[in-house]
């Protein structure tokens, strides 16, 4: 049993016990974990013109009366937007850049992206058609408005790409028809690194994942901030600090946006929630995910997915829309890439290497409305908790239905040379009769109490192989022992010349020698000629695999052209 000494030691302890069954599982082969909420997508809507009603009443507002509310008036104002934009734009030095249908925005944008690490403020405004609420008013021979529609059409739309001192680079799309629509896209992993960095703790990232932490612990509370209560207010701040100064104000003054009392609400449209697990090597990521991609796909049958998204059924077919995702597949981007996904209709689950080191699992709600949650800004925690939850219940499925084996680079590195101290030892070979007979031995005197000496190691192997005194000394035993110790499979007692072998050491030890001598030896001495005719009439259950496997063994050599 293991006693938290520090703080940070219990704190630690918690955490790992809040953690999913898989990255339990994985844990000694990771340096740290953390979850993260990551892409957020807020819509941000001006509640009263939402109607054909409430879209006169502030018209009225801002000029008086409605005799002029008509398409031209509307478009009008859209013009003005576009024009006091650029004049703006020109000024401030800003490089405003129409981006044809098919080009990424965000590629665009990182050309712009300031290299002053103080720059505060809008660095480049990115202009599109999308799809956005506008208002089709229709008026009759008296030039009276006979009919007000509410319908989405494609229209320009301007991205504003800013740099903002807690939320680093955010994006705010507005368009500049009535009721003037807009969306708030940020990253929470450049949150947590502007926060961490005011913290002390340092790091290094790669894109939107960070890959180097030197207090993990200290990290992870941080990115947990972004799924408590107080984050409502901080998006909140977030968004009211741009969206009327910066963005609004070139369809709205301030003063005409007191005066028609012009207020954003906001909800959350879209959403990402990761768990990043930070592997010690990137080979045995390499060989997790691999496994996991190779034999869990075919088992994720539909029963499982309901599970895992937490619904009781499947998701519902509309007749007129199309139907709804519910597939498992696995799609490779680019040439060194491969992302293992799961779609449940407006969720997504996701898993993929990000860098070198990092395993990422990534859950995705497309449209907040189809959790049962609502969509409003103070529902934000609520649904990055349910997240959460989904990631949990799919990590621990995972876990159950594949148990992925890292070999810890064992046999790749037994052979090699290591380090004791100051002193370069050879490695392990186990072809080597003497290798094979000190391993046995070791395994043989791991249950005495006190451990062992290098003279009882060398009696034992003398008995093992059948040598005499002169043949093995206990001065080789004690180089023997060196090896072993290099490669953490043995270790020395505090202030004694006795050994015993590591816990993880002797499981090792065994599993190599059973193999070897148990399995790999009997199987091969019956591949060649497999055993014609009759078999004996009493099989031990033992000797009944042996030959099962031998004559399998033989079969697979055939096919792959291999003489036995």
């Amino acid at each position: 049993m293991v006693i938290p000494t520090s703080k940070a030691d219990v704190m630690n302890i918690e955490a790992m016990s809040e953690l999913d069954e898989f990255s339990q599982y994985y844990a000694d082969f990771l340096d740290g974990t953390y979850d993260c909420v990551d892409r957020i997508v807020l819509n941000a809507y001006f509640q009263l013109a939402q109607t054909a009603g409430g879209l006169r009443v502030w018209w009225r507002e801002l000029y008086g009366s409605d005799d002029k509310l008509d398409k031209t008036h509307l478009m009008r104002i859209a013009g003005r937007f576009g024009r006091r934009l650029k004049a703006y734009a020109q000024k401030e030095g800003i490089a405003v850049i129409d981006v044809p249908s098919g080009q990424r925005k965000h590629e665009i944008a990182a050309q712009y992206l300031p290299q002053d690490p103080d720059f505060v403020g809008v660095f480049v405004i990115l202009t599109g058609r999308a799809s956005a609420p506008v208002f089709d008013v229709k008026q009759n021979k008296a030039g009276k408005i006979s009919d007000i529609q509410r319908k989405y059409a494609y229209v320009k739309q301007y991205h504003f790409h800013i740099m903002d001192p807690d939320w680093g680079h955010i994006i705010i799309k507005l368009s500049p028809h009535p009721p003037f629509g807009a969306q708030i896209i940020l990253n929470g992993h450049q949150y947590v690194a502007r926060q961490a960095d005011k913290a002390g703790i340092a790091f290094s990232k790669e894109g939107n994942c960070f890959t180097h932490i030197s207090d993990p612990t200290g990290l992870a509370q941080i990115a947990d901030t972004l799924r408590d209560d107080d984050v409502v207010g901080q998006l909140s701040q977030l968004c009211e600090r741009w969206i009327y100064s910066t963005c609004l104000c070139f369809a709205l003054t301030l003063e005409q946006q007191e005066q028609t009392n012009f207020r954003y609400r906001y909800s959350t449209y879209q959403m990402e929630y990761s768990r990043n697990l930070l592997f010690q090597r990137g080979g045995q990521m390499e060989q997790l995910f691999n496994g996991i991609i190779d034999r869990v796909r075919a088992k994720l049958d539909v029963q499982t997915l309901k599970t895992i998204f937490g619904t009781k059924r499947r998701p519902f077919r509309h007749k007129k829309n199309k139907a709804p995702r519910l597939e498992v597949v696995v799609e490779n981007p680019t040439y060194d890439l491969t992302v293992f996904k799961l779609h449940f209709d407006k969720l997504t689950v996701k898993l993929y290497t990000k860098g070198e080191r990092v395993l990422r699992v990534e859950v995705i709600i497309h449209n907040t409305k189809a959790l049962p949650y609502g969509r409003s800004l103070p529902k934000f925690p609520d649904i990055a908790n349910h997240l959460k939850e989904i990631l949990g219940r799919f990590l621990n499925i995972l876990h159950c239905v594949d148990n992925s084996f890292i070999s810890g680079d064992t046999l790749d590195t037994l052979h090699t040379s290591s380090q004791v101290g100051k002193t370069r030892v050879g490695g392990i070979n186990l072809n080597q009769a003497r290798s094979r007979a000190v391993i046995e031995a070791v395994i043989a005197l791991a249950p005495i109490p006190s451990g062992f000496t290098a003279s009882t190691l060398a009696t034992k192997v003398r008995a093992i192989l059948g040598l005499s005194e002169n043949e093995y000394t206990p001065r080789q035993a004690a180089y023997d022992l060196k090896k072993l110790r290099g490669k953490a499979l043995v270790g020395k007692i505090d202030r004694s010349r006795r050994y015993e072998p590591t816990a993880d050491g002797l499981a090792v030890m065994t599993a190599l020698l059973i193999l070897r001598e148990k399995v790999i030896k009997p199987i091969l001495a019956g591949v060649a000629k497999p055993k014609r005719g009759p078999k004996p009439k009493h099989l031990s259950p033992i000797d009944a695999i042996y030959q099962t496997i031998q004559l399998a063994m033989y079969n697979l050599f055939e096919v792959l052209g291999i003489a036995a």
